[in-house]
């Protein structure tokens, strides 16, 4: 089983105390030799049997827009004592993805009908090897679990199992050349499904489609995931579905969810909250408790937990929230208040 030591977020398995059954099952798995085989396992996977989804209990079922709640099979992450997961309920029903109204609860009510598959996901620009990949593409890379916190410039956070693989193996196979110093990503566009694409007002008054970029380094820094599955089940539409990029050093707006763009440019691109409102969001958006929001301070955070009255906690802000061993060279003499 592949090991992610460098990744270790101080979380214990053990914190996962609401999700009995989504444990039972992926050591069933284990036992029967699919952990680290980097595939899907589910209806939509060539090597699921149907002796082993029966024994499961799964219905090999899938559902019109291809969305599986089915279990995802990977490398999971060491783990130590430390920080307790949010909630799975929490994850998937306390969102910000306007392209479903600007409401937490928005995106759960109203994403149920975006249709995840067929998916087509190109990459492009300054490469050398342009690539398409469909749906079923995604979890043909070597699939691994991560433990990140996920910290948003609102100033709350979770903590978050997710599931999915380095930006850098994709990027990779693209063999980006010697003008590729950015890297842009785009989301789905679809007003039809997307009531927020439709609406200005429901939309939170952006632009979109939504666009986001990083530097070519910070995209191939380690840390950056492109995530297909969270609780290790497929994304459910409302975090993303199927494929949505995590930097888990940088505000949660950087995070761009059902990505169908990545194109490598010469130069920094345009990122859409930076162009909606430029004095309030930079590009960089590293997280950082000494750089405030124009509107409200940053030297803490919410952390969401199980919710309920009392159930959250206070916490300090870490700069880089938390990954600065992994990721602070990156910004060696930048001034972070100016490049923030």
């Amino acid at each position: 089983m592949k090991r992610t030591d460098a990744f270790n977020s101080g979380l214990s398995e053990n914190d996962i105390t609401d999700e009995s059954v989504f444990l039972n099952r992926r050591q069933l798995l284990r036992q029967l030799g699919f952990i680290g085989a980097g595939g899907l396992l589910a209806s939509t996977s060539a090597h699921a049997s149907a002796g082993l989804l029966d024994l499961l209990g799964i219905t090999d079922t899938p559902s019109e827009s291809g969305f599986s709640t089915e279990p995802l099979s990977f490398a999971a992450a060491d783990r130590s004592p430390g920080q307790v997961l949010t909630t799975e309920d929490k994850v998937t029903g306390y969102n910000n993805f306007y392209e479903f109204g600007t409401d937490k609860a928005d995106p759960r009510r109203h994403a149920q009908d975006l249709q995840v598959k067929p998916w087509s996901l190109t990459v492009g620009g300054e490469v050398n090897q342009p690539l398409t990949l469909d749906y079923d593409d995604l979890f043909r890379f070597e699939l691994e679990e991560r433990i990140y916190r996920l910290r948003c410039v609102e100033a709350w956070s979770m903590v978050i199992p997710w599931v999915g693989f380095p930006l850098a193996a994709l990027l990779k196979q693209a063999d980006p050349n010697s003008d590729a110093r950015y890297v842009a990503f785009e989301t789905l566009h679809d007003p039809e499904n997307m009531p927020g694409q439709r609406n200005r007002f429901a939309g939170g008054g952006l632009d979109y489609p939504y666009v986001e970029g990083l530097r070519i380094d910070e995209a191939m820094n380690p840390l950056t995931l492109v995530a297909v599955g969270l609780y290790g089940k497929t994304l459910p539409p409302q975090n993303g579905a199927p494929v949505r990029l995590l930097v888990p050093w940088k505000y949660g707006f950087k995070s761009i969810k059902s990505v169908v763009n990545i194109r490598l440019v010469k130069e920094q691109p345009p990122t859409s909250w930076n162009l909606a409102a430029p004095s309030e969001y930079g590009f960089y958006a590293n997280v950082n408790p000494q750089v405030d929001h124009p509107r409200w301070s940053q030297a803490s955070e919410r952390r969401i937990t199980r919710g309920g009255l009392g159930s959250d906690e206070r916490i300090p802000t870490q700069l880089f929230n938390g990954y600065a061993d992994q990721v602070a060279h990156l910004y060696k003499d930048m001034d972070l208040k100016r490049a923030f």
